[in-house]
């Protein structure tokens, strides 16, 4: 049996990107320490999240991959403690900005995923500041499973999830940075947000793990509250682990990932797939394309 513990890390962030990087460091070696192999932080953990508006200074926050402080850091983390860290930041490459996530595999960086799907509203101007991601979807042998990265808004995305799992995903984990939405405080995203990255596991048979920020960050007159709620969850939709709304915290699960293996086979979903069906997915309408 290949036994693995996930872990997502559930922590606030300010201006102060020295703290901030500490903080992270501290709650991955205290997700080490609980046993786990595969830890998943928050997305663009460097700095408060810069998105709330339109403001073009924001863009000296990127660094390439090879002078990201954060990736360089935890490259030496992850070698001394063993582990696998996807590490979101902010990408410069040449003219183009993204929203990328370097995955680090015991102080290895395998590769970097690219945002696919980037939102545009209120509080979450992500539009402004990162191109598409041209990556497309990643999967990566690490020595603890084949892992799928998703980025923040590609969670809401069921053809993402799907695409990772046919490419041999062990499990899907998603950064986040997620929670109210300015134009209407009334609006809490929190439970739809869970319960559709549940159903992505409940629909693939596979762990999703998702690690959101938590607390207020001020932008000037723009305020979000991001709303934590990280979870973990099993390859039924079954929720393991949960953080709370307030707390900084690191939540585990454990997964067999041969047993799981085997499940998905038996229960014959991806044998059962009609590919040839499924070209409408293609389309941008729903129209079929001649």
């Amino acid at each position: 049996m290949r036994q693995v513990t996930v872990a997502a890390v559930q922590m606030s962030c300010s201006s102060d990107t020295v703290q901030n990087m500490k903080k992270a460091e501290e709650l991955v070696r205290r997700a080490a320490r609980e046993g786990a192999g595969v830890v998943v932080l928050p997305e663009l953990f460097e700095t408060t999240y810069f998105c709330q508006q339109e403001n073009p200074d924001y863009y000296q926050l990127a660094s390439t991959l090879e002078t990201n402080p954060a990736v360089q850091r935890f490259k030496d983390v992850a070698r001394e403690l063993g582990i696998v860290l996807p590490i979101s930041f902010f990408e410069k490459k040449n003219y183009a900005r993204y929203n990328s996530v370097a995955v680090i595999d015991a102080g290895q960086v395998l590769g970097v995923y690219r945002k696919s799907h980037i939102p545009a509203g209120p509080g979450y101007q992500e539009k402004f500041y990162f191109n598409p991601g041209d990556t497309g979807f990643k999967v990566w042998e690490t020595r603890f499973g084949r892992i799928g990265v998703g980025i923040c808004w590609d969670q809401w995305y069921p053809e993402a999830a799907r695409c990772m799992t046919l490419m041999g995903a062990e499990m899907l984990l998603y950064p986040t940075a997620i929670g109210s939405e300015p134009q209407d405080p009334s609006v809490d995203s929190r439970d739809h947000w869970q319960i559709c990255m549940r159903g992505h596991a409940a629909a693939n048979l596979i762990p999703v793990v998702a690690a959101n920020r938590v607390g207020p960050e001020r932008d000037n007159d723009s305020v979000l509250t991001f709303y934590g709620s990280s979870f973990i969850a099993g390859p039924t939709g079954n929720l393991l682990a949960a953080a709370d709304r307030a707390q900084e915290t690191v939540i585990t699960a454990r997964f067999d990932l041969d047993g799981l293996e085997h499940q998905r086979l038996e229960w014959g979903i991806f044998r059962d797939r009609r590919p040839e069906l499924y070209r409408l997915l293609v389309t941008s309408d729903g129209e079929r394309m001649v």
